[in-house]
This record gives structure tokens, C-alpha cells and sequence, in this order.
């Protein structure tokens, strides 16, 4: 598998991972429990800052592997890009297992939300600035 892009992002507090249809990155540095998609903060990009070969890759419409990896834990997943996806927004990134396109989104039919994330990966984003790790994997 061929790497298009990494991002980092840190823990904190208030990470649940409860959400059943998205996971979301944030570059935003507070987080309440209202934000129970939020995988990470302060990351390092959002849908505007990713590379021109991902960019390429979701609107070419191909499967893109995520890889989640922290000093101690891994998991990881695979959604569909869209010629439809905008990846316009400047503060987050959205993954989502519906179909549902907007500025935030950046991959769709995901194969696992935020809840569907191993726990023991979530339970140590707990611990604020905690760095993990966000890799996008493409099968050519």
C-alpha cells in the first residue's frame, strides 16, 4: 500500500468515541463531551491542508485505508472517496459511514465510526496530549 498523506493530532479528556455514523479530527484545541466523533485535536491538518495526491484519490472516487496508530495501540478502517467531496473546510475532517457530503467530509461509506473503534486506542486518547498518529493508505 502506497501512503498519500499522515496527520497527527493529541488526546484529551473528554475523548469518547461513542458516535455510531462518523469519526471526526479536529484542529481545534478544546473538546466537550458533546463531541463524542472526535478522535483527536489539535491535528496538524484538515480537509484544506491534505495532499494533492489524496485530494486526487477521493475525487477519483477510490478505497482509502486510514490507519490510526499511538505508541501502544493501532486500528484502522477504509471509506470511499467522491467526486462530490468539496474538502474545502480549514478546521475538521469528517469521515462518515452514510453517503452525507459536505465541506467537512472527507471520505464516505466507512467501514467503522467512531464507536466502532478499539477501545483501549480510544481509553489511552484520553490522556491529554496523547499523539496519534493518522495515516491515508491507497491499494495502488
Amino acid at each position: 500500500m502506497r501512503v498519500l498523506d499522515e496527520i497527527y493530532a493529541y488526546g484529551h479528556p473528554n475523548i469518547l468515541c461513542t458516535h455510531t455514523t462518523t469519526i471526526e479530527i479536529t484542529k481545534d484545541d478544546e473538546l466537550t463531551v458533546r463531541g463524542n466523533c472526535i478522535l483527536g485535536i489539535n491535528a496538524s491538518k484538515a480537509c484544506f491542508d491534505l495532499s494533492e495526491d489524496l485530494k486526487t484519490q477521493i475525487w477519483n472516487q477510490k478505497k482509502i485505508w486510514v490507519k490510526i496508530e499511538t505508541a501502544q495501540y493501532k486500528d484502522q478502517f477504509f471509506g470511499f472517496g467522491n467526486k462530490d467531496l468539496l474538502l474545502l473546510h480549514k478546521e475538521d475532517m469528517v469521515f462518515r459511514t452514510s453517503e452525507f457530503v459536505c465541506d467537512r467530509t472527507i471520505l464516505i461509506r466507512c467501514s467503522k465510526s467512531s464507536a466502532n473503534l478499539d477501545r483501549d486506542l480510544i481509553n489511552s486518547l484520553t490522556i491529554s496530549k496523547k499523539k496519534v498518529k493518522i495515516s491515508f493508505l491507497s491499494e495502488d
